[in-house]
C-alpha cells in the first residue's frame, strides 16, 4: 500500500506546487515567513531551437516544457502534466530535457487551440496526476508564447 501512496502524495505536491497562485500577500513576506517559489511562463532557445516553458524561474523546476524549430508545424511536450484537450501523438523515446533521462516525446501541432488560446486568453487548462488544472500567463507572458509560436511556425523556415 505504501508503494501507491507515496509516489502519490509526491506527485500531488509537485502538480499543487505547479498550480499554486501567483499572489504572495505583502503580510506573509513581511513577517518573514519563506514564501514558495513563483511559477511563471518564459521563453529561452538553445540555438535554434526554442523553449516555452512553464516553472521557477533560473531553475530547474518545471511543470511543462514545449519545444520547436523554426518552421515546425508541431512542437514537443514534456513535463509532469499534459495538455487537456490537445491534439497530442506520442512520438519515439527521447532524451527528457527537464531530467536529463529517458522519456516518451509528445507532440503537439502549433496550431492547436491550446497553445492558440494559452497565447490569447492566458489560460491552458493541464491534466497532471493530481488532476485537472490551469495555469495562467500574465499579458507579458503571452506575448511571449505568441513570439514563441511565430518563432516555430511553418512560414518561418
Amino acid at each position: 500500500m505504501f508503494k501507491v501512496l507515496v509516489p502519490a502524495v509526491a506527485a500531488l505536491g509537485l502538480v499543487a506546487f505547479a498550480a499554486q497562485s501567483r499572489d504572495v500577500a505583502p503580510d506573509v513576506e513581511a513577517q518573514g515567513v519563506m514564501a514558495a517559489p513563483v511559477m511563471s511562463w518564459s521563453v529561452h532557445h538553445e540555438g535554434a531551437l526554442a523553449k516555452l516553458a512553464y516553472g521557477v524561474a533560473n531553475s530547474d523546476q518545471l511543470a511543462l516544457m514545449v519545444t520547436c524549430m523554426p518552421g515546425d508545424a508541431t512542437a514537443a511536450v514534456y513535463g509532469d502534466v499534459q495538455v487537456e484537450g490537445a491534439r497530442l501523438t506520442r512520438a519515439s523515446l527521447q532524451i527528457d530535457p527537464l531530467s536529463g533521462g529517458d522519456a516518451e516525446e509528445t507532440a503537439i501541432p502549433l496550431d492547436d487551440p491550446a497553445l492558440a488560446g494559452l497565447a490569447r486568453n492566458g489560460r491552458m487548462t493541464v491534466v497532471g496526476d493530481a488532476g485537472r488544472f490551469q495555469l495562467a500567463a500574465s499579458t507579458e507572458e503571452r506575448r511571449l508564447v505568441r513570439d514563441f509560436l511565430s518563432y516555430c511556425s511553418p512560414g518561418r523556415a
